[in-house]
């Protein structure tokens, strides 16, 4: 296939994906852009100070986890235009992540076909992930990770080990709760390595061969204290041509091991092992990034913040974070059908290392369904290296065909109805979506709060999902969607038996939204004087008939209460 037609159908697919990755973003923002924005105006403003300023809790310490989206956000709304500005910001961010799913598959596969119709589909399974976050960002920078580590193997040049260090230093500022992650996609490659490694010592075999070699230094020497004509001499001669044709036969398997499996190598059955020196070059790499976490204004909190966040309970109470359950999600299940009915029912070879990101992503989906954007993102990369094998072994020229076919006037005008078509559907739900749901988060109650109540004196008990919302309008807020914050892990110490103490926020508010605990014994602790709840909430069934809450403000959705304890 020619340069031209490559070029025509890379234009027709970055056209596509665009118009695709602009239709899956979604037009209300979520919870988290809101804190992000007063987050990066604070830090703007006053620098990185390592403190709380939103709650009214006094002397929480914050991390900052992702300091300079925060601050890029900020700037964004700030300069270029608000929410839309934020939207805009989001839709392009989306069409990065698509166009580099796309050009990592290509590049990776040398198929431009099965690379566009796998990116579709992966930006379709990530749509529930495109939003104004920070993940947005560090999403491209994995797959790109990808792109760098191959390539480095491939050719073993510098510029993409700079690459590979630049990656964490960015990771590490833009979101560094994933910071660790990064260093779990060196580790297949690592593995496959070790174990090209082990199997090709032959330890059991070069050992059998050392100890006849040293047999025969041993008998030699005893030889030559002795006569020659001596009997004695004649039974170490005999056992000596023994131990060397034992040797010989050592060596000659040892041999034939070794070209055995270099021809497997060359002609596998099922899995393909493949070792490369370079490996142990990209091993540099990986110790060298690992001080890349020090990078940041944030001290050793790249380190930290993971650990500290798996010790503590907040992952146990927020849905992202919780463990897989399959029969919940058709999506994830097909996927995981395509890729069994690969490797069990064609020849599809895979190569080790692949077959360890796949086991190794699939247990991290299992652990947080969170994950499963990480299973799909590097997933896709494996799951094009299948898919090109039996496209080259079934029909060499199918592809080339269908892309000179879809480059001609017919085929752009079908492709880009079709995508159109797709994009129509993803966007007709939402098309009349505002920007701030009124229904999911405070709008008018805030508008109330802040023309009725003093806030410098209000302590105020709200929910977790609008907190955000509320302390991007100015009002302190009892808890936030920031649930690391309002942990013992995070504002607390350790004592010595090994556990945290501090103010457990977080606990307390899911305690008093399950009604686990009286409210009243909590409110009384923080000394809550106001509480804005949803109308749906388990809390407002009991407050609505307590005598001791005012009702202030009631709209649609939400309930401002006044205690008057």
């Amino acid at each position: 296939m020619d340069k031209k037609t490559k070029m025509k159908f890379n234009i027709l697919v970055i056209f596509a994906i665009i118009i695709f990755c602009i239709s899956i973003t979604p037009i209300t923002l979520q919870n988290d852009t809101y804190y992000t924005i007063k987050i990066g105006e604070h830090i703007m403003q006053n620098g990185i100070d390592m403190q709380d300023p939103f709650s009214w809790h006094e002397n929480l310490a914050y991390t900052y986890p992702h300091w300079l989206y925060d601050v890029g956000t900020y700037l964004v709304y700030n300069y270029l235009g608000g929410f839309p500005a934020i939207y805009v910001a989001t839709a392009v961010l989306s069409c990065i992540l698509g166009l580099a799913v796309y050009f990592v598959n290509m590049k990776l596969s040398k198929n431009q076909l099965t690379s566009f119709l796998i990116t579709i589909g992966v930006m379709y399974i990530l749509r529930n992930f495109v939003a104004a976050r920070a993940q947005l960002v560090t999403f491209t920078l994995f797959i790109l990770t990808i792109l760098l580590i191959e390539k480095f193997l491939e050719t073993k040049k510098k510029r993409y080990a700079i690459g590979l260090i630049i990656i964490p230093i960015i990771i590490a500022n833009v979101h560094l709760a994933v910071f660790p992650f990064y260093f779990v996609l060196y580790l297949p490659y690592i593995a496959e390595y070790i174990i090209c490694l082990i199997a090709d010592s032959d330890f059991l075999k070069k050992l059998m061969i050392k100890s006849s070699k040293i047999k025969l230094l041993k008998l030699e020497k005893k030889m030559q204290a002795i006569a020659n004509e001596s009997a004695e001499y004649q039974k170490l001669q005999e056992k000596l041509a023994k131990v060397q044709e034992n040797l010989n036969k050592q060596e000659a398997k040892l041999e034939k091991t070794k070209i055995r499996r270099q021809e497997e190598r060359k002609h596998p059955y099922r899995l393909k092992l493949q070792k490369n020196p370079a490996v142990k070059w990209l091993i540099v790499i990986m110790i060298i990034c690992l001080f890349t976490g020090f990078l940041t204004p944030l001290g050793d909190t790249p380190y930290t913040y993971l650990i500290k966040t798996m010790e503590g309970n907040t992952t146990n109470s927020i849905s992202e974070h919780q463990p897989l359950t399959l029969i919940n999600d058709k999506e994830f299940i097909c996927i995981l059908v395509l890729f069994l009915a690969i490797l069990i029912f064609t020849d599809a070879k895979i190569t080790l290392k692949d077959l360890f990101m796949l086991g190794g992503l699939l247990l991290l989906a299992f652990m947080q369904r969170r994950q499963i954007s990480m299973f799909v993102l590097i997933g896709s990369v494996i799951l094009n290296r299948l898919v090109c094998y039996l496209c080259d072994k079934y029909d060499k020229e199918v592809t080339q065909k269908v892309i000179q076919f879809l480059t001609t006037w017919i085929g752009k005008v079908i492709t880009i109805l079709v995508i159109v078509v797709l994009a129509l559907y993803f966007i007709r739900p939402k098309i009349n979506n505002s920007i701030v749901s009124t229904s999911s988060y405070p709008v008018e109650a805030a508008d109330y709060i802040l023309n009725n109540i003093d806030i410098s004196t209000m302590k105020l008990y709200n929910e977790y999902n609008y907190g955000s919302y509320l302390l991007f309008r100015g009002i302190p807020v009892f808890i936030d969607s920031r649930a690391d914050l309002y942990a013992p892990e995070f504002n607390g110490t350790k004592n010595e038996e090994g556990k945290y103490e501090g103010r457990d926020i977080f606990s307390d508010f899911i305690n008093v939204s399950n009604i686990n605990v009286y409210y009243e014994d909590i409110f009384k602790k923080y000394g809550i004087t106001h509480v804005i709840v949803t109308k749906n909430a388990k809390l407002n069934l009991f407050l609505s008939r307590d005598n001791n809450y005012k009702e202030l403000y009631q709209d649609d959705h939400f309930i401002i209460y006044e205690r008057e304890i």
